[in-house]
C-alpha cells in the first residue's frame, strides 16, 4: 500500500475535523477522497503531506512512517493544492529550475528535467512566458509539472481541476492517467463527481469527519437502490408476455419497454435474460441503468453534489 491511515484525528477547539479516519490506498493507483464541504477532505491530505500534526492515529506514506519519517515522506510526496504555487514574476522554465534547486538537483540534472518536463506538459513554446500569460489549464499543468520536477511516488492532488473549462479538465484527466500508468499513486480530491467516477480506482468518503464507505465507482452504485433494466420490445404481445414473466416489473406500453429492478450485477442480468428465454420471451435490446456517483452521495451524506463545489 501506498498509503494508509488509523484511527487519523484531528480537532480545532471544540470542532472535530477528523473522527478516527482508516484508509489503505494500493501503489500504482488513483484514489479519490469525496466529502461534502468540512467535511475534512483537505485536513486529511494536509496531515498526510506533512503541513498538519494529527492529534492521534497514524499513518504510512511510501513505506515511510508520518510521525517518525516526516522527511522522507516529503521526499516521496508531491502536493498540488487548489490554488496554484506558481510564481507568476518567473517565467515557466524559472519555475521548474526553482522546484530543481529546491530539491537539490544537480544544475544539469535539473535543467535536463525541467526540459523534460515542459515538453511532457507542452509547455515548450511558453517556457520563456511569464505565467500571467497562461491560460488556466497551461497554469495547472505548470503546477503539476512543478509537482513532478521531484519525481514523487505518491502525488496528492487537491481539485486539480477545479476552474478549468472541459477541454483543460480532459487533458489534465489523460495526465493523471499517464501518471498511474508510470507507477505513480494519485491521492486525489475533487468537486467533480464525474471526475472521481472516470479516473477513481477506487473512492471514499468523509462526512462530519468520519468515513462513512469506501469501495470502487462501481460497488457504491449498487449500495444505492434503484439499478434497473430498460427492455425494448418489438410489439405489444411480446410486451405483455415479458411482464408475465416478470412480476417485479413496471411496462411502458407507449414506449414498448419494461423497467426490471436490478442490482447492476452479471448475475441479475443473467437471472432476467433467463425467465425470458424460459417464456420463448425476445427483447429486442437492453439498457442497463445504475445510480451515478451523485445519488450514492446523497444517499450517504445527505447532501447534493452540487453542496461540494
Amino acid at each position: 500500500m501506498s498509503v494508509t491511515t488509523t484511527g487519523l484525528r484531528k480537532s480545532y477547539g471544540d470542532k472535530v475535523v477528523l473522527d478516527g479516519v482508516d484508509l489503505k490506498v494500493a501503489s500504482g493507483t488513483i484514489f479519490s477522497l469525496l466529502g461534502p464541504n468540512g467535511a475534512g477532505k483537505t485536513t486529511t491530505v494536509n496531515i498526510l503531506s506533512t503541513l498538519v500534526t494529527p492529534d492521534a492515529g497514524s499513518a504510512t506514506i511510501a513505506g515511510h512512517d508520518l510521525a517518525t519519517e516526516p522527511d522522507a515522506v516529503r521526499a516521496a510526496i508531491g502536493l498540488t493544492g487548489q490554488f496554484s504555487a506558481v510564481d507568476s514574476l518567473l517565467t515557466g522554465e524559472e519555475n521548474l529550475f526553482l522546484m530543481a534547486d529546491l530539491h537539490h538537483l544537480p544544475r544539469r540534472v535539473g535543467r535536463r528535467r525541467a526540459a523534460e518536463l515542459l515538453d511532457r506538459f507542452e509547455l515548450t513554446e511558453a517556457a520563456k512566458k511569464i505565467p500571467m500569460t497562461y491560460s488556466g489549464g497551461m497554469r495547472r499543468k505548470l503546477d503539476l509539472a512543478m509537482t513532478l520536477v521531484g519525481d514523487p511516488k505518491v502525488i496528492f492532488l487537491d481539485e486539480p481541476t477545479t476552474g478549468l473549462d472541459p477541454r483543460s479538465r480532459r487533458t489534465m484527466w489523460d495526465i493523471i492517467r499517464d501518471l498511474t500508468a508510470n507507477g505513480v499513486t494519485i491521492f486525489l480530491t475533487t468537486q467533480y463527481l464525474d471526475e472521481a467516477d472516470q479516473l477513481a480506482d477506487s473512492i471514499a468518503v468523509l462526512d462530519g469527519g468520519r468515513l462513512v464507505a469506501q469501495g470502487t465507482p462501481d460497488e457504491l452504485k449498487r449500495r444505492v437502490p434503484g439499478g434497473h433494466l430498460r427492455l425494448r420490445f418489438a410489439d405489444p404481445v411480446e410486451l405483455r408476455r415479458a411482464a408475465g414473466a416478470l412480476h417485479e416489473s413496471t411496462p411502458d406500453e407507449d414506449a414498448l419497454a419494461l423497467r426490471v429492478p436490478t442490482d447492476g450485477t452479471v448475475s441479475s442480468l443473467r437471472a432476467v435474460l433467463a425467465r425470458l428465454d424460459a417464456e420463448a420471451v425476445a427483447a429486442d435490446g437492453l439498457t442497463v441503468h445504475t445510480p451515478d456517483l451523485d445519488d450514492v452521495f446523497l444517499s450517504l451524506t445527505g447532501h447534493r453534489t452540487k453542496e461540494l463545489a
